[in-house]
């Protein structure tokens, strides 16, 4: 069966760190761009965070930049996003996507638009 399915999410405090991890079953992410995405009920879709498919370009929204760090592993066909300091308004439901087409990093966290594969997502969700 072909999917990304993602997990890592959780509940924790303000200030806390959660990892997410993205695996891809049933085909290979190292040739796709990879993108996390957050949606929070009564807020727009929010890509986050996105990553070449060497790994060597990554690109932030304003939001996370200096407290997310997305990265990958091809050999085992996952990618991460280390999400540190975070925030009550970083709750939400986040999902990995992956394009064998989309290499402009910030086309690939543009919120809209069709990715070739989509995860069902995992809840973060952040309170004291």
């Amino acid at each position: 069966q072909v999917q990304l399915v993602e997990s890592g999410g959780g509940s924790v405090q303000p200030g806390g760190s959660l990892t997410l991890s993205c695996e891809a079953l049933g085909f290979t992410l190292g040739d796709k761009t990879i993108g996390w995405f957050r949606h929070a009920p009564g807020k727009e879709s929010e890509g986050v965070s996105c990553i070449s498919s060497s790994g060597r370009s990554t690109y932030y929204s304003d939001s996370v930049k200096g407290r997310f760090t997305v990265s990958r592993d091809n050999a085992k066909n996952t990618v991460y996003l280390q999400m540190n300091n975070l925030r009550p308004e970083d709750t939400g439901v986040y999902r990995c996507a992956a394009d064998a087409t989309l290499l402009d990093l910030r086309d690939m966290c543009a919120a809209t638009g069709i990715r070739d594969y989509v995860g069902q997502g995992t809840q973060v969700t952040v309170s004291s």
